[in-house]
């Protein structure tokens, strides 16, 4: 059985909250378990929780939930391209799946709702590769 960390941003709970339940429901569904879940304040902040998960000798993978919407600037590029790098960083230091499950950026409130399925596809990634690498 696999064991996951999950972080899970706190900005844009409207959307985040939901996806955070479908990363549930999808690692339920496939026998795993949520050993542990990180709320961080918004997506940026999610590589250091998702390191020290990582850390961690109970859990095999980390699923990360978050969604950067768009603004008047660029800004949501700059959170996003910054947080998948440091994630990806995460993942290779601690040899262990760290998963991507952030919608955006270049998106409104409404397109990031009709992404919640994300948390799914990154609870589903997550598993996978724990079960591929083990």
């Amino acid at each position: 059985m696999v064991s996951l960390g999950l972080v899970v941003a706190r900005f844009n709970d409207s959307v985040t909250e939901p996806m955070a339940e479908t990363a549930r429901e999808a690692a339920a569904e496939r026998d795993a378990v949520v050993v542990d879940e990180v709320s961080v304040p918004g997506a940026y902040d999610s590589p250091l929780a998702a390191d020290r998960l990582a850390r961690r000798d109970d859990i095999d993978a980390v699923a990360v939930v978050g969604a950067i919407v768009t603004g008047d600037t660029d800004h949501d590029r700059v959170i996003a391209n910054a947080t998948a790098e440091q994630l990806t960083r995460v993942s290779l230091d601690r040899d262990t799946p760290v998963t991507f499950g952030v919608s955006g950026p270049g998106m409104s409130g409404a397109e990031a709702r009709e992404r919640i399925d994300k948390g799914a596809a990154a609870a589903d990634a997550a598993i996978d590769l724990a079960e591929e690498l083990d």
